[in-house]
């Protein structure tokens, strides 16, 4: 796994590759942010050429996070309603990112069911884990290497987690592109079946 650093700390180095690659490897890090935080379980991978990425039609105020340098935080409003957290990916110009979909919560999950207001299905989903997370638009653009972020490379029996890709969901536009992963059989995935 390439960009691990201090303690496993993910650096820019990590995210400058191919997002596919990134989406994949993604799976089983630890993604924390303040006193919160789980082992991604899910992601998307979104590139410019992909009429479902924000980037498709092109540079504007809105998706400009997407074009700049890997390794940051690209946080939009899905439906005026969710932020939704993507790690930008690919050599700075390039416009991809992946979408963490879900996470099997590990620590401050008193903290993440009063954020939810529940007690079940914390993060597992974009919406869920970004209100459980406190993740909002003011982090748009933020490094996911420095605080209140930080992701880690695997650790223990998430070394060798299976990983399964399927097609993306949630969307309307190239919906046959196999490019969700997740980490195979955990219960917190978004949606199961994957396939």
């Amino acid at each position: 796994m390439r960009g691990a650093a201090r303690r496993g700390v993910l650096g820019a180095d990590f995210f400058d590759r191919s997002v596919h690659d990134v989406a994949r490897e993604m799976i089983g890090c630890r993604l924390a942010v303040g006193s919160t935080a789980g082992v991604i379980v899910e992601t998307e991978a979104y590139d410019a050429t992909d009429p479902a990425c924000h980037a498709f039609g092109g540079l504007t105020t809105r998706n400009e996070v997407l074009f700049g340098p890997p390794g940051r935080a690209y946080v939009y409003l899905s439906y005026g309603i969710h932020s939704l957290l993507n790690a930008v990916a690919e050599p700075e110009g390039s416009a991809a990112a992946v979408l963490i979909r879900a996470l099997e919560p590990v620590e401050g999950i008193r903290v993440m069911r009063e954020r939810r207001g529940r007690g079940d299905e914390l993060c597992s989903g974009p919406g869920k884990l970004t209100e459980a997370l406190g993740v909002g638009l003011n982090l748009n653009g933020a490094e996911l290497a420095a605080p209140p972020f930080e992701i880690t490379a695997p650790e223990g029996d998430w070394t060798g987690v299976e990983v399964v890709a399927g097609p993306r969901i949630g969307i309307t536009k190239a919906v046959e592109l196999p490019w969700r992963y997740c980490a195979a059989g955990n219960e917190h995935v978004s949606r199961r079946p994957l396939l």
